[in-house]
């Protein structure tokens, strides 16, 4: 579960949207309060608000988002249970607060809004109020036993690497068995793998680099593998192509029928990779030794 918070202003606007009954929303959770709609609930926090005229961002907005899995079997009493802790968590018992589920995406979430000012006149300390929401969304869900943001940020560094490994181990077929000799039939081949191969071309018009989408997931060449740097893959389309001279490798290219320009650093190192790699042929045939 994420838990994001801050202090806001317009205290109805932000209700109002809470309680929109297009979004499917739900009350899930009051205390303090005796209003059910989002006027009679504003007139309430504005009772208390009077108090203290010197703080103009004088409510408190939280969202509260299990992920997918947890959202689509929580009841409403379970949302309501998570919404009370993580109050208790971040010491807001004694302040005035409403809570309404949303389930209009396929990410169920709760918005909580809290009266900053407290019985008291006295306003809450809103101070890394963002770091705490989120640490103590991770202590609600640890209790409750739902999924942490620790966890769910393992998943999509798991499932990262899965797909950067399904792109590289794509790339590295399409080069051995395809041997595409052009940047135009690398990109056309890696897209009947379902791998879009996305140029990146700079300020000035220039190609830099390249970018792979696949699977919802979008990587700079380098991120995917280092291997797959742009000047790796153009000195590998280059060798397909019986170029072995840096000078012969040119620095422009033809991409989707036009003569693109390269920047100097992709030219740089595509000639240092066509160098290795003419460096590592002569050592693997023993020359000069």
């Amino acid at each position: 579960m994420i838990g994001k918070g801050k202090a806001i202003g317009n205290t109805g606007t932000n209700i109002d949207y809470g309680l929109d009954l297009e979004k499917d929303a739900e009350t899930v959770f009051s205390q303090h309060l005796a209003g059910e709609n989002a006027q009679q609930i504003t007139e309430e926090f504005k009772l208390i608000q009077e108090q203290n005229t010197r703080c103009h961002k004088n409510t408190l907005s939280f969202i509260l988002s299990p992920t997918r899995e947890d959202g689509r079997t929580l009841t409403k009493e379970q949302l309501g249970e998570l919404t009370q802790k993580f109050i208790k968590e971040m010491r807001l018992k004694e302040h005035q607060a409403v809570a309404f589920v949303h389930r209009d995406k396929a990410h169920t979430h709760v918005h909580l809004y809290v009266n900053r000012i407290g019985f008291d006149g006295k306003a809450y300390n809103d101070s890394f109020i963002g770091k705490r929401s989120q640490l103590a969304a991770e202590n609600v869900a640890k209790e409750m036993g739902l999924t942490t943001v620790r966890e769910v940020q393992m998943e999509k560094e798991l499932d990262s690497i899965k797909i950067r490994l399904e792109i590289k181990n794509i790339h590295q077929k399409v080069m051995e068995k395809e041997r595409p000799k052009t940047l135009d039939d690398y990109i056309k081949i890696m897209k009947t793998k379902n791998v879009e191969v996305i140029p990146s071309i700079n300020k000035a018009n220039k190609l830099q680099g390249f970018r792979f989408q696949y699977q919802g997931h979008n990587f700079k060449a380098s991120e995917v593998h280092r291997s797959m740097s742009g000047g790796r893959i153009m000195a590998l389309l280059s060798r397909n192509r019986g170029i072995g001279n840096p000078v012969q490798a040119g620095k422009s290219v033809q991409l989707l029928g036009k003569t693109v320009e390269m920047s100097g650093n992709l030219a740089i190192s595509i000639a240092k990779n066509i160098i290795k790699k003419i460096i590592k042929r002569a050592i693997d045939t023993g020359i000069g030794y």
